[in-house]
């Protein structure tokens, strides 16, 4: 899997981008905030998506006065086999607690 997402905020960046599409990085901190359920300091939220993008597994773009932020294919790829292998823990974890 690579250490890519080995940083449970740079897993979460994307899972967002996978679920949310191109967003506006205030929208995407301010959702994972809300998930946190804490404040994230922008240095390190912004460090996170900067290694996500210089890895090639998030794109930036500018709108006007925005950066706006979406997986690549790369990064698409990486979220579907991570969610994949999660499922597949979740239903191993599940065929044990049936025992």
């Amino acid at each position: 899997m690579g250490k890519w997402l080995q940083s449970g905020r740079r897993r979460d960046i994307c899972v967002l981008l996978a679920a949310e599409g191109p967003v506006r990085g205030q929208q995407l901190k301010s959702a994972l905030e809300d998930h946190y359920d804490e404040h994230l300091e922008p240095r390190a939220f912004y460090g996170s998506l900067s290694a996500l993008v210089d890895a090639g597994f998030v794109e930036k773009r500018v709108e006007g006065l925005h950066d706006v932020y979406a997986l690549t294919d790369a990064g698409e790829h990486r979220v579907q086999r991570h969610g994949e292998w999660m499922q597949s823990c979740l239903e191993r974890a599940g065929k044990t607690n049936e025992s």
